[in-house]
C-alpha cells in the first residue's frame, strides 16, 4: 500500500507541476480548486519562514518516522487495520520526503474553500497521512472496545 500513495503522489505531483505554473488556480467545482502551491514547512505551513532549516528538520523526521513505521508493520503485521494505516502514513511521508530532498518544499495542489475561506492546499501524500491517522483511532477504539468486552 506505501508503494502505491508514493507512486500515485509523485505522478499526480508530476502532472500537477507540467501542467500549471505556481500560484496558477484551476477552478473545478464551487468549492474545489486546483493550484500549484509550494510549502517548505510542514502541516498548514508550519515553519515555512523558518530560513531553510525545516526542509531538513521535517526530512529528518520524516525518515525516523519512517523507520519506526516499518518496525511497528513487521512487529505487526498480522493486524489488518493497524498495518493498512501505518503503511499509509508511511507512503505519505515518503512521497513528501522526496519532494521535501529533491525540491526543497512539497508540492501541494489540492484546494478546498467555502467562499472566501480557504483550507489550505494539500495533496495525495498529505490525504495518505491523514486517513492513515483516522484509521489509527478508530482501530484503537475497536481495540479498546474488543478489551473491554473480554475483559
Amino acid at each position: 500500500m506505501s508503494a502505491l500513495v508514493i507512486v500515485l503522489d509523485q505522478l499526480s505531483k508530476a502532472w500537477i507541476t507540467s501542467h500549471f505554473v505556481y500560484g496558477e488556480h484551476l477552478y473545478v467545482l464551487s468549492v474545489f480548486d486546483l493550484v500549484l502551491a509550494h510549502n517548505t514547512g510542514a502541516a498548514f505551513s508550519f515553519l515555512h519562514d523558518a530560513g531553510g532549516m525545516q526542509r531538513w528538520l521535517f526530512s529528518t523526521i520524516a525518515i525516523v518516522a519512517s523507520v519506526w513505521i516499518v518496525w511497528l508493520l513487521r512487529r505487526h503485521s498480522s493486524q489488518t487495520l493497524f498495518a493498512l494505516a501505518l503503511s499509509l502514513i508511511l507512503g505519505g511521508a515518503l512521497g513528501n520526503l522526496i519532494d521535501r530532498i529533491a525540491y526543497g518544499y512539497v508540492v501541494d495542489f489540492l484546494s478546498f474553500h467555502w467562499d472566501v475561506y480557504y483550507f489550505p492546499a494539500f495533496n495525495v501524500a498529505d490525504s495518505a497521512i491523514t486517513c492513515g491517522a483516522f484509521l489509527l483511532i478508530f482501530d484503537s477504539f475497536r481495540e479498546a472496545r474488543r478489551g473491554t468486552a473480554v475483559g
